[in-house]
């Protein structure tokens, strides 16, 4: 009898034991659980409120701060290092269309890339009886789908390191992605590394390019 009793009070001792230490994780588990919603609230928060001092504005193109609530034509205008292109594709007339809803994905050259071409093209081009030549050029960089980065390395890697893309233009363009850098090729060779990548816009994306691009001679 003295042998039973010590065990049903080892038995009680133990489930007295066991019941205080479930108290204890059900009671940790609640203040764990509250402190996940309070933290991922706080996340929330922070986000929101990073996103409204940031005014919603992205990346730096030049002096200028991308903003994705406006669209390409804007954008680009308010650029430094864009003048040249926003002034070709104003007198090509290609403004209105641009400044649609699109999508479109604009591959743009820099002020650094016109000045790549030979000496005085730019000058030539922008006269009257050019504009049409002007017209080509810029359209073959403008592709009529929002294109990200990922999309067109995606792409690549699935044709086997390379992807064809059709412009607006009619130029077929080579997309390529090798040593982290994302490539476009016209059909003369010529060869454009994208500079800065995924700039977003209301109407698409801009992708910030080396070289000016060219329809097939």
């Amino acid at each position: 009898m003295k042998y039973l009793f010590h065990d049903f009070a080892n038995y009680f001792r133990c489930n007295s034991q066991l019941s205080l230490l479930l108290q204890l994780y059900r009671e940790k588990k609640m203040k764990l659980k509250k402190y996940i919603a309070q933290t991922a609230v706080a996340s929330v928060m922070t986000l929101e409120a990073a996103q409204a001092i940031a005014g919603g504005h992205g990346v730096m193109v030049g002096s200028a701060e991308m903003v994705a609530s406006k669209t390409i034509v804007e954008n680009a205008s308010a650029s430094d290092e864009l003048a040249v292109l926003v002034a070709a594709v104003t007198a090509a007339g290609l403004v209105e269309i641009l400044q649609s809803a699109g999508p479109f994905t604009v591959l743009a050259p820099t002020n650094a890339a016109f000045a790549k071409l030979p000496a005085g093209t730019v000058d030539t081009l922008l006269k009257a009886e050019n504009i049409e030549t002007l017209k080509t050029i810029l359209t073959c960089h403008v592709v009529a789908a929002k294109a990200m980065a990922a999309d067109v390395i995606k792409m690549a890697a699935d044709n086997g390191g390379m992807a064809e893309l059709g412009t607006v233009g009619g130029c077929i363009l080579t997309a390529k992605y090798y040593y982290n850098k994302v490539t476009f090729t016209d059909e003369n060779g010529n060869v454009a590394t994208v500079t800065i990548a995924d700039v977003p816009q209301k109407n698409g994306v801009i992708h910030v390019i080396d070289t000016v691009l060219l329809p097939k001679s």
